[in-house]
């Protein structure tokens, strides 16, 4: 559906009835730890597999989202540049993981039931670009400790740059288009069940770091792809973990032959297998940095044009290439606020003030 003023209208007034004490604990300093690296414990996760299992499906996009996307109804192109430069942003922050996730979920689920303004069969413009700041900056909200200025967000080249506020109208806007459901169930829920379930306990703590890593990496390789959106966070969080423990050489392994089979009981062992097998052929086979080395094999031709360019995408290894640059941008600090104001070319144009009709 296009963007109605209702959607804005129900998320005029926000209060929050909590007292901060009830939702948070805060140590002496006030501050919490985020310098190390993100790790997944290997526990039993904090929210029970049932439960997960039965909400996945509510934190999806649209189940005819991606053949609307192979039939180009929808703005492929445009939504693959949000998303590399989504990733781009998170990995220049050192974001979680999972928010890289969240955020683009968060632009899957809003595209699937809502047009952008200019989006039949054209590209999107600036309305994809503040969608994909909203999602970056709600994403963030919600995970990160430390979250940067909504002008700090908008670099690394952007095409347009956004006042605060009109940020903050997509922001609601976004959340009340998804019900206000922005705990989404991820692939990262499922991971600490589907480690406890695949290690012995006895080499857990050796060998959980690189395969939780790793399963985390090919995660988020997954939006490189389009057809990943046909499986649930469950089948990808058990393909991607499959595969990690496949590329560990001293990776133990259990009495079964058939690791996959400790996962019946949540996901079907034929969806995990086709997930799995989608997995190595455009995110690990296709990679010359991939862990384990074997011979190339022949890729199946694309069903369709955006599976083209997700493969090339993905064959071109552009998250691996873009390490460098991003290393040396993490040197130096974002651009300051006058400067990108003045450098953005259509702020002022995009200036949706406060009465919300150009939005």
């Amino acid at each position: 559906m296009a963007l109605s003023p209702e959607l804005l209208s129900a998320s005029s007034n926000l209060f929050c009835a909590e007292d901060a004490d009830d939702v948070a604990s805060w140590d002496d300093d006030g501050a919490a730890d985020n310098d190390g690296e993100w790790a997944l414990p290997v526990h039993s996760g904090d929210r029970p597999v049932a439960a997960l299992l039965a909400a996945e499906p509510d934190h999806m996009p649209r189940p005819d989202y991606l053949s609307r996307l192979h039939a180009r109804f929808l703005d492929a192109i445009g939504r693959q540049d949000a998303i590399n430069w989504i990733l781009k942003v998170n990995e220049f922050y050192r974001f979680r993981p999972v928010t890289a996730y969240l955020s683009v979920n968060y632009l899957d689920r809003f595209l699937s039931s809502n047009s952008l303004p200019g989006q039949d069969g054209q590209r999107s413009g600036w309305p994809m670009q503040l969608l994909s700041v909203a999602c970056v900056s709600v994403a963030a909200k919600m995970e990160e400790t430390h979250v940067p200025l909504l002008l700090d967000l908008q670099i690394l080249d952007p095409r347009f740059v956004f006042e605060p506020r009109t940020v903050r109208r997509m922001e609601l806007l976004l959340m009340a288009a998804l019900r206000w459901r922005m705990r989404s169930v991820t692939p990262f829920d499922f991971l600490p069940h589907l480690a406890t379930a695949l290690l012995p306990s006895a080499s857990a703590s050796a060998s959980a770091a690189s395969l939780l890593s790793r399963a985390a990496d090919l995660i988020l390789s997954t939006h490189r792809v389009v057809d990943f959106l046909g499986y649930r966070p469950s089948a990808i969080a058990a393909a991607a973990i499959l595969c990690a423990a496949d590329e560990i050489a001293d990776f133990p392994a259990g009495d079964d032959g058939d690791p996959s089979s400790r996962f019946d009981v949540w996901v079907s062992k034929e969806t995990v297998s086709g997930c799995r097998q989608l997995m190595e052929e455009y995110l690990i086979d296709t990679c010359p940095s991939a862990g384990r080395e074997k011979p190339r094999r022949e890729l199946p031709m694309p069903q369709s044009p955006v599976g083209v360019l997700d493969a090339a995408a993905c064959g071109s290894c552009d998250t691996q290439k873009s390490a460098a640059p991003l290393t040396e941008l993490a040197r130096a600090e974002p651009l300051p606020k006058r400067r990108r104001l003045a450098e953005g070319r259509c702020t002022e144009s995009i200036d949706t003030g406060d009465d919300g009709k150009n939005l």
